[in-house]
């Protein structure tokens, strides 16, 4: 006997023609139905959450109305797309989100030809939309719709406005859906978002642009004649109301809104009257971040993305059967409480960061030093730049990117920082692989693009006591440009009594003695290299172990030694295997006549999918199982 549905509708939508086989006045429903199965779903395999709750009833009427993959429906931040995924025949693999093998958490070409760009960063929709849109005009597709949802803070950063000033001008066919929710992963900040919060709560703008749209409807009925003095009055008043307090009408963008986004029967409507109207457009919708899960909406920060299982009913977060043991702190808290602690000491020190306050940790200093610590938005350019400035002023700003977001910020780096020699210092989050959330995030190139670099510092502590000792060499007076990268999740214990110390930029040190293998590792992977080495050894072998510290400058005196007493070396890093730290250790042993056989362990030259932690140090050869090969290979 078949198994009774537990959905009306939801079970029998495997593409969006069946959605739209459905009556409207069912569209609630439909809604309801996708909410509580993408709740369901998280509740047992964790992810983002929040943001694709909270786009229900827009994801249900866009599939409803346009008629993708026909029509592009490009989702910018890509962490909002669930609800789209399911709705496009991966409802049967859902449970597999950001698994590896499984589907991805964010649109990937590769994976649907619903997905019409891969996002997995911010701010690139409109950019990807406008080219679509401009394509199709030029490919004579003039029923070809392009939408562009850009929502989660996302409008904040500086590719954003660039794309609409380009829109502006194009005149191409082309929605974008601004999905204000007056969030990104932590509150959005700045003046657009205040900006955006005026427009939709200003009693006097609503009031006059209803009245004025009546008056204009009512003026029609009166014939032909009049139609010249009415597209004047609507010139008049479009002028009037929106010209002076709407930043997308002064860009000759027309605005549509603020529509309650929450509203499936207006936002079907007015999207199908959207349809019709030639030219760049934006409509305006408001939401609520987790929308239908009460503890989501009242701590959307927290539920943002779920990192363990929970009660789908009351939201309690699932607890092991055992206490756990005591965990080491977290590198970015780690992070978080140093830069107090030498803030403390040091007046001149800021903390920066484009939109990650809770994600890096900067929101410890922003509660306890609030006028010393800055979210800028979702502006990386920015928030480098802007660090520049404090430095050229005497200021030492730490400003904290995530290693995958700061490539965003490249050119800043080279030419405001790099250049002037200015004393930043980079402090890279989630360096390495950092997991489910898959290519668009591992932060596999930072080692090699920092590398390249004049003036700069390039380092990467192995264990958290590393880190602090770091922090406090960086923000010594002259160091210049400075680089410290770690990796997401725990590293060791701290002794937080312990003072910190300097360490000599450009030197590395001897971990441990030995005769047949020298292994040479960057940043935390030497802790896991520690225990491969204990097994290698098992094998009658004898290891040395060095941890670098720093890819630039490099230990020479350390590599002389090296290169002095072994034949055979190995190197290690979390990090692409081109250019990185093992390329620095094969242009030094070529630079001074050396001569070793040299196997190097690091990210393949291609994007790795997401995954866990585990499984890809396991793909990529360098978990503990793939050090020992390596090495024994080597050995043999």
């Amino acid at each position: 006997m078949a198994k009774e549905s537990k959905y009306r509708f939801l079970d029998k939508i495997d593409n969006p023609d069946d959605l739209k086989k459905i009556s409207e006045t069912d569209l609630p429903v439909v809604c309801e139905e996708l909410r509580d199965f993408i709740i369901d779903s998280l509740s047992c395999n964790p992810g983002h959450f929040g943001s694709s709750l909270g786009v229900v009833e827009l994801t249900v009427a866009l599939h409803y109305v346009f008629n993708s993959p026909y029509d592009k429906i490009i989702w910018d931040v890509g962490h909002q797309a669930y609800g789209h995924k399911i709705l496009t025949g991966r409802r049967n693999q859902f449970h597999t989100n950001r698994k590896f093998k499984g589907l991805s958490g964010f649109p990937n070409i590769f994976e649907s030809e619903y997905d019409a760009f891969g996002v997995g960063h911010s701010s690139t929709s409109i950019s990807a939309g406008l080219g679509m849109a401009t394509a199709a005009k030029m490919n004579g597709n003039s029923d070809q719709q392009v939408v562009a949802v850009i929502g989660d803070g996302s409008m904040t950063a500086g590719m954003a406005f660039e794309a609409l000033n380009n829109m502006s001008v194009q005149k191409t066919n082309m929605l974008v859906v601004l999905n204000d929710n007056n969030m990104a992963i932590d509150p959005n900040v700045g003046g657009f978002s205040e900006y955006l919060v005026d427009i939709a709560t200003s009693h006097t703008y609503n009031k006059l642009r209803e009245e004025a749209i009546k008056a204009l409807k009512k003026l029609k009925l009166a014939g032909p004649r009049s139609k010249e003095t009415v597209t004047k009055m609507n010139n008049s008043l479009k002028n009037l109301l929106t010209k002076q307090t709407n930043i997308f009408e002064g860009l000759n963008i027309r605005y549509f809104g603020p529509v309650d986004g929450h509203d499936i029967g207006r936002l079907t409507r007015v999207l199908n009257d959207l349809k019709d109207i030639e030219g760049p457009k934006i409509l305006h919708i408001i939401t609520k971040k987790g929308k239908g899960f009460k503890p989501a909406e009242e701590n959307q920060t927290s539920w943002h993305a779920v990192g363990a299982n929970f009660d789908k009913i009351t939201g309690e977060i699932a607890k092991p059967d055992s206490p756990p043991a005591p965990r080491p702190p977290k590198f970015q808290d780690v992070f978080g409480n140093t830069i107090v602690e030498l803030a403390e000491k040091n007046d001149k020190i800021i903390g920066i960061t484009p939109a990650m306050p809770s994600g890096c940790s900067l929101n410890i200093m922003m509660e306890k030093m609030p006028e010393r610590a800055f979210d800028v938005g979702i502006a990386e350019q920015h928030a480098v730049t802007f660090s520049a400035g404090l430095a050229i002023a005497g200021y030492t700003p730490f400003c904290n990117i995530y290693s995958s977001f700061m490539q965003r910020s490249y050119d800043q780096v080279l030419h405001d920082v790099a250049l002037q020699n200015l004393n930043v210092v980079f402090c890279l989050d989630r360096g390495g692989l950092v997991g489910a959330d898959g290519a668009t995030h591992h932060g596999a190139y930072d080692l090699s693009y920092m590398r390249n670099i004049p003036n700069m510092v390039v380092s990467a502590p192995m264990d958290e006591e590393e880190l602090r000792h770091l922090m406090y060499t960086a923000q010594l007076p002259n160091q210049g440009p400075f680089s410290i990268r770690y990796p997401r999740g725990l590293g060791s214990l701290v002794d937080w009594q312990r003072p910190m110390k300097e360490i000599k930029i450009g030197t590395g040190r001897k971990l441990k003695e030995g005769s047949d293998l020298a292994i040479i590792t960057i940043g935390a992977i030497g802790v896991k290299t520690k225990y491969a080495i204990q097994k290698i050894e098992e094998e009658g072998h004898s290891v040395a172990h060095y941890d670098i510290r720093f890819v630039k400058p490099l230990d020479e005196t350390l590599l002389h030694e090296v290169f002095n007493n072994h034949d055979k070396i190995m190197t290690i890093e979390d990090g692409t295997i081109v250019g990185g730290m093992g390329s620095a250790v094969l242009e030094f042993m070529a630079d001074h006549g050396y001569c070793a056989k040299v196997k190097r362990l690091g990210i393949p030259d291609e994007f790795i999918e997401h995954g866990s932690q585990t499984e890809l140090y396991g793909l990529c050869g360098f978990d503990k199982e793939g050090i020992v090969k390596s090495a024994l290979e080597l050995l043999s």
